[in-house]
């Protein structure tokens, strides 16, 4: 055994265990590099909600926010026009029960298109709280468009924090949007709201539907924990 104490074979070995640990390393990091859209968008979410919950800018979103029966939460609207503008993103619903609390999110998409006088873009980061079963119903079954008999009206703003003295709850959504452009307001009137199912199944399973993830609760993901928990206080 005299040949493992040579200098050349000692530096060999120093050389293989540094790799080795390298690889290791390596290999613990990787599944944040691996990080998933279905993950990234939850993530964002999350962020979202933090940040416009903590807003003096809305200090009645919380009191919406305990009246309504469901929430979407859309990281990142974007709006670009030049006469004919077009606008979408992609955001997650979760459902409140009185006993479970709030469910899984369910993924879907903003889709819309207008036309009018309209130069620059905008991007939003936007909640929309559900206050009525009809616009609930409406988004599960992928028939949810504002306007017309699906009413949507801003969400009140510069109250500050712990006002919540929401009193006027006539529309089916209202919506908090902080925004970032050349436009002075967000308008969802012809916006529709479908039905993401490839990333519902992606990140759940296959044959998976929001009706399962946010009614029935058939299905979970312990990715969405910290999600779900910042919208347990309310």
């Amino acid at each position: 055994m005299s040949f493992l104490r040579t200098p050349l074979t000692r530096r060999a070995l120093a050389r293989g265990a540094a790799g080795l640990s390298l690889a290791a390393a390596l290999g613990r990091i990787s599944p944040a590099a691996a990080l998933t859209p279905q993950q990234e968008l939850v993530d964002k979410a999350r962020i979202t909600f933090e940040k416009l919950i903590g807003s003096l800018e809305f200090g009645e979103l919380p009191g919406y926010l305990k009246r309504a029966k469901a929430v979407m939460i859309f990281p990142d609207i974007f709006k670009a026009s030049f006469v004919i503008g077009g606008e979408g993103g992609n955001g997650v619903l979760m459902v409140r029960d009185a006993n479970q609390g709030w469910s899984q999110p369910a993924f879907y998409t903003l889709a819309a298109g207008s036309v009018g006088l309209q130069i620059g873009g905008q991007s939003s980061e936007t909640i929309f709280t559900i206050m009525s079963d009809k616009a609930l119903q409406a988004v599960l079954n992928d028939q949810m468009k504002f306007g017309g008999d699906m009413s949507v009206a801003a969400g009140p703003i510069g109250k500050g924090i712990g006002a919540n003295t929401t009193t006027n709850l006539d529309a089916d959504v209202y919506t908090f949007a902080k925004t970032a452009g050349l436009y002075g307001g967000v308008s969802f009137n012809g916006a529709g709201i479908l039905r993401k199912n490839d990333w519902n199944a992606v990140y759940y399973g296959a044959g998976t539907l929001p009706q399962h993830i946010v009614i029935d609760r058939k299905v979970s993901n312990p990715n969405t924990k910290d999600l779900v928990n910042a919208l347990s206080p309310y």
